[in-house]
């Protein structure tokens, strides 16, 4: 069984509660883009490119992904422009649009791995709640440019994306390119502004913070924060998960290194340098986690979300390794996707309705479930829908409380700057 929960809410390992526990430190939390290239659901296959996976904490996972009966989207098959505002009735999602959805019967989706954030739950409960729709996942690792890629080369056709889950970068590309359809799923007024655009073109339905994850096997004492990883005893053993100017696991990464070295939401420099200095050192390995490396041991310690460690437990117990998890204490930094319905998708009803799931209380319990934070997670609390047994899987009450996101305009000017500094300072 994997053991306890390591005080103060940092630490995890195998033996720990299947809970991401974070230092309630700094709660300087931003959610930079979706890895573009990061560790897939470890447990299958490498990490999956858009979103990084990576190892697995805490035992005491929810075992099963409660059902709780919600309101999804409205229908709106109007204008493609139009915003559709659902209200929160029993009637929610609305029989027409249901009946609509259904003789599309299918909504295509992308990028979407089974243990980033436990969609593989969230896609079973998805397939029970609407049995005469059929859920197909393009490219499961495919990145969050990856998706927009598809869009694009697929315009038209009946494989193209419906809906979307990208880094708040690539979701900023899609609403310049004009490919998302407005839509206010069920319980829009339960998320919070900071978690969904103002016009509806997205929702934020989920996010999490990022860790710094070892392997016991080859790291006798696990780091911290981001002072320890410059210790020459990691010599050749810090690995970030993809390229930062791709991949928004390792966008974030940099962010949070970022504020633990002076630095803001409006100055990712220090990150920069940081990562500058790591490689300089011969402690960073390198940018590229997957499966294979941490079950390996080529890729002794990685950073990665918090809601993507829990899925590597029992791939890793098979190969008797043990993972200690800590929320960096220097640098707490926490990040959401975009989800969103693709304008002139060939199933936009159904888009619809996957949006209203992944908001909805069975959507928002299933990301529970798989240690992500959701958009409606206040909400539920307030209604009773989080057990105590299910708060194990998440960071302390305080510390979800205390995150804060960066802006838009942050985010884009952050990326410019490490687009332009990265390659000079770290190559």
């Amino acid at each position: 069984m994997i053991g306890q929960t390591v005080a103060p809410y940092s630490h995890w390992t195998n033996e720990g509660m299947a809970g991401r526990t974070m230092f309630a430190l700094p709660y300087a939390v931003v959610h930079p883009g979706r890895t573009l290239k990061t560790l897939r659901q470890f447990i299958v296959e490498p990490m999956r490119r858009k979103h990084s996976s990576t190892v697995k904490f805490g035992a005491a996972l929810v075992a099963s992904l409660l059902m709780v009966s919600a309101c999804g989207g409205d229908s709106d098959t109007a204008d493609e422009a139009t915003t559709t505002v659902a209200e929160a009735t029993s009637d929610c999602p609305a029989a027409d649009l249901k009946a609509a959805a259904e003789a599309e019967g299918k909504v295509n989706l992308i990028a979407l791995p089974d243990n980033w954030a436990n969609y593989k739950g969230i896609l079973a409960a998805f397939g029970e709640k609407y049995p005469n729709l059929e859920y197909p996942v393009a490219n499961p690792d495919a990145s969050s440019a990856d998706e927009l890629t598809a869009v694009e080369t697929l315009k038209g056709q009946d494989t193209m994306p419906d809906a979307l889950d990208v880094s708040p970068a690539i979701a900023q590309e899609v609403d310049t390119k004009g490919y998302w359809e407005p839509y206010k799923p069920c319980g829009w007024e339960e998320i919070p502004a900071e978690l969904k655009d103002a016009d509806g073109k997205w929702v934020a339905a989920y996010y999490g913070v990022m860790a710094i994850g070892s392997n016991n096997t080859l790291v006798k004492e696990a780091p911290t924060s981001f002072a320890d990883l410059k210790d020459a005893k990691y010599k050749g053993q810090v690995a970030l998960n993809g390229d930062p100017r791709e991949s928004g696991a390792a966008f974030a990464a940099v962010m949070a290194a970022s504020l633990a070295n002076g630095g803001s939401f409006d100055d990712i420099v220090p990150g920069i340098q940081y990562f500058a200095d790591l490689k300089a050192s011969g402690n960073m390995a390198g940018t590229d986690v997957t499966e294979a490396t941490v079950l390996s041991g080529e890729t002794p310690i990685f950073i990665d979300w918090t809601y993507n460690y829990p899925g590597l437990l029992p791939k890793l117990a098979e190969n008797g390794i043990e993972i200690t998890t800590n929320v960096p204490s220097d640098g707490v930094y926490g990040g959401y996707y975009a989800q969103g319905v693709v304008k002139g998708g060939p199933n936009n009803n159904a888009a619809k309705l996957w949006i209203d799931h992944i908001t909805s209380d069975e959507g928002a319990l299933g990301y529970i479930a798989g240690g992500a934070v959701p958009a409606r997670y206040d909400a539920l609390v307030k209604a009773g829908k989080v057990t105590a047994d299910m708060t194990k899987n998440l960071p302390p009450a305080d510390l979800i409380a205390g995150i804060k996101f960066p802006t838009q305009d942050q985010i884009a000017k952050a990326k410019e700057v490490l687009a332009e500094q990265w390659p000079k300072l770290v190559g």
